[in-house]
């Protein structure tokens, strides 16, 4: 049987340039903190790798330090939020703005900074919109840090980060605006500076990439400031924000996803539109509802099924060979509904029942009417099982 993966937003498949570099890493397997030859030429490799990923966040030219590799995305994030937050610069405001459908990986680091006295708040995203009257409500004096998606891993929502980073900055000079962009690279078009980051998270295995490799952009301001401490002890790897060995195999892998990523995102983001589009058409006057955002990012749809549990039709469909998702990987094993989808404004029963899809640029028509044609099968033959 045929098989059609749709869930590209939990992991995506290693490109071929990213198979072929890993490979080739194989073969400099000295350590790049090494004084000797084969640790000269790993750390060429890693310094190559990391003006890799750099240019794909539109920084040709990097400093020391403003690129820090670590082991997924979730560290990155992990050292972005507790690593300003514990930097002795930071006791002038306690203040920190963030959305209500944060990835887990910022979700909880802030519930441990509002156990050690900072006080959160969380932005309503209802319908996938910012409330932006409550984001300038909160833009005062007292702002320490914004930490805000770039585009939601559930309902592709794409918020408006760059705004609510210049209000921030207008309103506290001191604030470091820290986004999660692991959904939007290559999804939607930015770059740091657009974006007016201090601190950017991106992941390897969402753009054809590794699993077990992320990282994390530091702009020039946060390290002459010393705003960042890291909360790992050890070597001093990675200028001192990131200590362990360098993971150079999986970093020249995640070097040329980027790189290819970055030559051909031009053509892919259309691509991934057209796809959603077909599907979404394909539902209209339908029993199905889609949750679309008015603003989305263009590999994602969300749907509601009627009145059947996401589970069982996630079964239905990989009967029929189909991978989509009920939400989240990061958040597949957690009890209740999706939190997510409840700041959307599903109610839990509804949650309950919702798929997300999620295209990438070699997904093809024929996947979507596969789809299709199997989401109307499930419903005729699952409601009749109900009944």
């Amino acid at each position: 049987m045929e098989q059609i993966y749709l869930d590209n937003s939990a992991t995506t498949a290693l490109c071929a340039e990213a198979k072929a570099a890993m490979q080739a890493a194989m073969e400099r397997f000295g350590n790049p903190s090494s004084l000797h030859s084969l640790g000269a030429d790993a750390a060429l490799l890693l310094k190559q790798s990391r003006a890799a990923v750099g240019e794909a966040l539109g920084e040709r030219f990097l400093k020391d330090g403003q690129l820090i590799f670590t082991s997924c995305g979730t560290e990155a994030t992990a050292l972005a939020l507790l690593g300003t937050a514990r930097a002795k610069s930071r006791r002038t405001a306690s203040t920190v703005l963030t959305t209500d459908s944060e990835h887990p990986s910022v979700e909880r680091n802030l519930a441990l900074l509002e156990k050690e006295g900072f006080r959160v708040v969380r932005v309503p995203t209802r319908g996938g919109v910012l409330d932006m009257d409550v984001v300038r409500a909160h833009c005062t004096a007292d702002l320490f840090m914004v930490s805000m998606m770039l585009v939601n891993n559930e309902t592709g929502a794409r918020y408006p980060v760059e705004e609510v980073f210049r209000l921030a900055r207008a309103a506290s000079r001191d604030v470091v605006c820290h986004c999660d962009a692991v959904q939007g690279l290559f999804k939607v078009p930015f770059s740091v500076r657009t974006l007016g980051a201090d601190l950017v998270t991106v992941s390897a295995h969402k753009i054809h990439g590794p699993k077990g490799v992320g990282a994390l952009y530091v702009s020039e301001r946060i390290l002459k400031e010393r705003r960042l401490v890291p909360f790992l002890a050890g070597g001093g790897q990675e200028f001192g924000l990131r200590s362990g060995t360098e993971n150079t195999i999986g970093i020249a892998g995640f070097a040329a996803a980027a790189r290819e990523g970055a030559r051909t995102a031009r053509s892919s983001m259309p691509r991934m539109a057209a796809l959603s589009a077909r599907l979404v058409d394909g539902l209209a006057g339908g029993e199905i509802t889609v949750n679309r955002p008015p603003v989305a990012a263009p590999h994602i749809v969300s749907i509601t099924l009627p009145g059947i549990k996401s589970e069982t039709m996630l079964h239905h469909l990989a009967r029929a060979g189909i991978s989509v998702s009920a939400g989240s990987a990061c958040s597949s094993h957690a009890a209740g509904p999706s939190s997510v989808l409840l700041a959307f404004g599903l109610s839990p029963e509804a949650a309950g029942c919702t798929l997300r899809v999620s295209f990438c640029e070699s997904n093809t028509e024929s996947d979507v009417d596969a789809l299709l044609a199997a989401l109307s099968s499930g419903l005729q033959s699952l409601v009749r099982m109900k009944h």
